[in-house]
């Protein structure tokens, strides 16, 4: 399976990450998500991560995974947590990617068809 930087660096919605100051009105995150077609926000202050707020789920306590982190630890961490969004930082705390349940579905499908495929073609040799 693959690390998140991978995922990222494959992920079909780009690398485009839109952000808000803490300080936005709760109207102005929510008419952003609409115009840019996303379903959250990473909240930035003096460009350091301090928040997420989504359509669903609006966190004060900031989850976040690292690059080198695999699809299975991220999925384990939004069905325990109960979110939908991983902001994903560097040992930094650089913020270089978010990743939606979405994005995790995804690529696990992706995975067990290529896991199929083989299994295929070893039984038809």
């Amino acid at each position: 399976m693959k690390t998140i930087t991978q995922l990222l660096e494959a992920k079909a919605k780009g690398r485009d990450i839109f952000s808000i100051a803490p300080g936005a009105l709760v109207f102005d995150a929510l008419k952003l998500m609409a115009e840019k077609e996303v379903g959250a926000l990473v909240v930035m202050e003096g460009g350091r991560l301090v928040g997420i707020i989504s359509e669903r789920d609006y966190a004060r306590k900031v989850i976040t995974v690292h690059p080198g982190q695999t699809v299975e630890e991220c999925m384990a961490l939004m069905t325990g947590k109960r979110v939908r969004h991983l902001p994903v930082v560097t040992e930094g705390d650089r913020l270089v990617g978010l990743l939606s349940i979405g994005d995790l579905v995804k690529e696990v499908i992706a995975d067990q068809e290529r896991t199929i495929r083989q299994l295929e073609s070893y039984i038809h040799r």
